[in-house]
């Protein structure tokens, strides 16, 4: 094998096209859209990313973490605040791990730049994926300045081209191949928090802040300006819906009503609202993730999901991280063997990265304010310091571990009927840090 095209150069397919470059093969990134680094990118269309630990071990195999790093901010937990401007902190972990806010733009530009460094690899932007032939890994490309078509034939085919992905289109076609495409109730809307006027921060740059309001929720993550990329989550229809709140008295009635604190924070909270678009999160399944030995899929393509674990990313480079792992054990003589192996892997914890995402927005909107769930996470968090080897959170296990994501989600469904027998016990707001109760604990395990 010697050649493989990628489609995509988002932040998936830059990664790949580095790990792969790294093996000699020569590749070539189609990417639909312009350069980003030599084009403003338009505000309200994106949200921050969260690198975890599995982003990080995906970095740090191919010697990338300590300088990807360098543009992350850490939190270090969860900043609730309610309607009367009151805050709240919430650690993510009792050893004080963190996981690092970053802008998608920031690094999506920084991993084509690395991955450019390499003879072996080419980009090419504005070429729009019009056809793939799966049988013999060939692709058509269009560019959209000059209209002309490119016809280029490889050994491989990574389909990285996002939730919509066109390598995917032509693989729903074949007998056999499962698809499933789900919008939620809720979309999304950026709205910036700028850095103050002498340029320090106005909110704690060590945390991710949430006003959780049960339906609907505005969250904040830190940028490397002292700024913050503001997301509102709400529903698209109903009352205090993105359909509903259209003028400025009712973008103004509401923020005064759910986001009081918020009000000093942003000046323009007002225009950025009714300017910046909302967009629809979507959720796609499918199986396998390749066709034969010629063609694979990764990232988004493979298994879009909504941002509230924010695993999205970190997902798809752990796809990228895996196949390398396999290519190290088996080669690339039998690539059939490796796609399969690849897809039989990683496709049932695409689909519980999905569930876990779903679980995780009622958490954040909802859950974060409710007395039990506070409760339950210091019943957690002191049976994970004194046992830590027989019980560790599902936040840990997803966030600061390699753990399987199928596995992280069967443990937390064992996890959930615990805790809802020790939260029924009698008094247990007072005698939470019992002994008994984490020996009671263990016993279920």
């Amino acid at each position: 094998m010697k050649n493989i095209t990628i489609v995509g150069g988002g932040l998936v397919g830059s990664l790949a096209a580095f790990y792969l470059a790294r093996r000699g093969y020569n590749i070539k990134v189609y990417e639909r859209r312009p350069d980003l680094r030599k084009t403003d990118i338009s505000a309200g269309k994106s949200i921050n990313l969260v690198i975890s630990h599995r982003g990080f071990t995906a970095l740090e195999k191919v010697g990338l973490k300590e300088e990807m790093e360098k543009i992350t901010v850490p939190a270090y937990g969860r900043m609730t605040h309610d309607t009367e401007g009151n805050q709240n902190f919430y650690p993510y972990s009792i050893h004080g791990k963190a996981i690092h806010s970053v802008s998608r733009g920031g690094l999506n530009a920084a991993l084509m730049s690395k991955a450019e460094e390499f003879d072996n690899v080419e980009f090419f932007f504005d070429e729009k994926c019009e056809s793939v032939d799966l049988e013999n890994a060939t692709c058509v490309f269009r560019n959209y300045k000059t209209g002309e078509a490119t016809t280029v034939t490889s050994d491989l085919v990574i389909g990285a081209d996002g939730a919509f992905s066109a390598v995917r289109a032509e693989m729903v076609k074949q007998p056999r191949f499962n698809y499933s495409q789900e919008y939620i109730s809720a979309g999304y809307k950026e709205i910036h928090i700028p850095a103050a006027a002498d340029g320090s921060p106005q909110l704690d740059l060590k945390a991710l802040h949430i006003w959780p309001r049960k339906e609907f929720m505005l969250m904040g993550l830190a940028n490397l300006d002292n700024g913050f990329t503001g997301t509102i989550f709400g529903p698209w229809e109903g009352e205090n819906s993105f359909e509903t709140v259209q003028t400025e008295e009712q973008v103004e009635a509401y923020f005064k009503k759910f986001y009081p604190d918020a009000i000093p924070l942003i000046p323009d909270y007002k225009e950025q609202y009714l300017n910046n678009p909302a967009s629809a999160l979507v959720i796609v399944r499918c199986d396998p993730w390749k066709y034969k030995n010629k063609v694979m899929l990764v990232g988004d393509a493979a298994h879009a999901i909504v941002p509230f674990y924010g695993e999205g990313m970190n997902c798809g480079f752990e796809d990228i991280f895996v196949f390398d792992n396999l290519l190290d054990e088996f080669g690339d003589q039998d690539m059939g063997n490796v796609l399969d192996k690849y897809s039989k892997q990683r496709q049932p914890n695409g689909n519980a990265i999905a569930d876990l995402s779903l679980r995780n927005f009622i958490e954040m909107r909802d859950l974060v304010a409710d007395p039990n769930f506070i409760l339950r996470k210091k019943i957690e968090g002191k049976i994970y310091k004194d046992h830590p080897e027989q019980w560790m959170p599902l936040y840990s296990q997803v966030k600061f571990t390699n753990i399987q994501y199928a596995d992280a989600l069967a443990t937390a469904h064992k996890q959930d009927e615990i805790m809802a027998e020790v939260l029924a016990m009698p008094d247990i707001e007072n005698k939470w840090d019992d002994p008994k109760i984490a020996e009671f604990v263990l016993n279920k395990i």
